[in-house]
């Protein structure tokens, strides 16, 4: 940095650093970017709870009654929730990616709407497939 008074004078001033989160505020379709790369990161240990479910159910019955039991505990049922909707939320984000790959809904305007959708669809989507499964169940 210069030592000139002028140079020194502008250091001193206070000023938020660039980009500051009481000035700037990530547009949605930057914040669902970040989410879609979270979500893929989440279903890389999903599936190894799949492949220990898939493992438990070819080893042997006590194996087995025990995954049960853990993915029907409610922490259970929690992290597969979690693991449905990153599911569905990195597939719809994958279908955004597709779209704007052939140069559709690249504005603005239409990829904030796509990004919104995207997040409502994931939302929808789990909802309807816990539903349709406690429903198969008998659970309702």
């Amino acid at each position: 940095m210069s030592k000139s008074p002028a140079t020194r004078a502008v250091a001193r001033r206070e000023r938020p650093l660039s980009p500051h989160l009481t000035v700037y505020r990530p547009p949605i379709t930057m914040t669902m970017s970040i989410i879609h790369r979270i979500t893929g990161g989440a279903l890389y240990f999903g599936t190894l709870l799949v492949a220990a479910w898939l493992i438990a159910a070819a080893s042997s019955q006590a194996a087995f009654d025990w995954v049960d039991w853990a993915f029907g505990s409610w922490l259970g049922r929690l992290v597969l929730f979690g693991y449905t909707w990153a599911l569905m939320h990195h597939m719809l984000g994958g279908l955004r990616h597709l779209v704007w790959d052939t140069g559709a809904g690249l504005e603005k305007h239409t990829a904030s709407k796509i990004a919104w959708a995207t997040l409502a669809g994931s939302i929808v989507l789990t909802l309807l497939i816990w539903i349709a499964g406690y429903m198969a169940r008998g659970a309702f």
